[in-house]
């Protein structure tokens, strides 16, 4: 458990380390590109989710919060015996990254955002974002990735008990 909570703590440093240095770098709206016609570091806010949806919804979404961690605290603490260390990484993950997110919108009212990637040959623009999101965004795709194999592993495991039942079966019969 402790592992979980040191991983989640230097992941929410390190958010709020990043975003600290760009709103104390740069004025919002500046942008400074890294690499041409594909990655900026650029100094947005964003009062919603992610993609701007649900603007202007802070309660909302500190209430959420609040509540999405009691429960994964809860589920933790409860199942802490059966955490492997490819669950430990990916729940701190989430929880480092909601709590990333979740200092932001209670101390300044709005998330800092400011890897911004887009592709200029195309038009296409995906949303700025921060530390916090990629934290959460790779947390919840582990978490459905292994839920993903877990399943075909016990599918497997089903097929090979109706082989080993048909084996003794279609023996013992003979």
């Amino acid at each position: 458990m402790l592992i979980i909570f040191i991983l989640a703590c230097f992941l929410i440093l390190l958010d709020q380390l990043s975003k600290n240095f760009i709103v104390n770098h740069f004025s919002l709206g500046e942008s400074k590109e890294v690499i041409v016609n594909f990655f900026s570091i650029s100094s947005h806010r964003n009062r919603g989710a992610a993609w701007g949806i649900l603007q202007d919804s802070r309660l909302f979404f500190l209430i959420v919060t609040v509540i999405f961690i009691a429960i994964l605290t809860y589920y933790l603490f409860k199942q802490k015996n059966t955490l492997s260390s490819f669950d430990k990484g990916t729940f701190a993950l989430i929880y480092g990254g909601a709590i990333g997110n979740f200092i932001d919108r209670l101390t300044r009212h709005e998330v800092v955002d400011f890897l911004d990637f887009y592709w200029n040959w195309d038009g296409y623009h995906f949303a700025t974002f921060n530390v916090a999101d990629i934290a959460i965004s790779v947390g919840a795709g582990l978490l459905i990735l292994a839920a993903f194999l877990d399943g075909k592993k016990e599918k497997n495991k089903e097929k090979e008990q109706r082989k080993k039942w048909y084996i003794v079966h279609t023996h013992t019969h003979t």
